[in-house]
């Protein structure tokens, strides 16, 4: 048995670049940056802030839900699989990728922060509701438990 799932949770680094196979699929790439936070030792040396940066890629409707409303700064959760791949550039040199496949996104950027996609938007479709929901933060819930939910233990 194996496992390949990356969970990653970092800032756009640039628009996304959207393309079009010849079927119809939309291809979305673009880079997303993660930053490990300075620390000092208990001995006092001084770890520096660390980025990192991934290669994105998403295919299908999450390509086509980036392209309208991912842009560079905002704050993502990428959920996916690590796949690397060479090619020859145009000197013959072999260059290795390794890319993040998203299976799932969840933006994390809230609404008044992003920029406005459309000046004026129309009433919103369920389709459109749930991509607008999807911007909503993650954050937790508090409700009240139902009566059903109250276990002695």
């Amino acid at each position: 048995m194996s496992l390949n799932k990356v969970q990653l949770i970092g800032n756009v680094g640039k628009d996304p670049e959207v393309r079009y196979l010849d079927t119809g699929v939309a291809v979305a790439t673009f880079p997303l940056a993660t930053t490990d936070r300075a620390y000092t030792l208990a001995n006092g040396t001084q770890v520096p802030e660390r980025t990192e940066w991934h290669n994105i890629v998403l295919w299908r409707g999450l390509a086509e839900t980036a392209e309208k409303y991912v842009h560079k700064g905002d704050k993502l959760y990428i959920e996916g699989k690590i796949r690397s791949r060479s090619y020859d550039d145009q000197n013959g040199v072999k260059r290795y990728v390794v890319e993040i496949f998203g299976d799932n996104m969840e933006m994390l950027t809230p609404r008044s922060v992003q920029q406005p996609v459309y000046p004026q938007q129309p009433a919103a479709t369920s389709q459109s509701a749930a991509v607008q929901s999807a911007q909503q933060p993650a954050t937790p819930q508090t409700t009240q438990p139902k009566p059903s939910d109250d276990l002695p233990f």
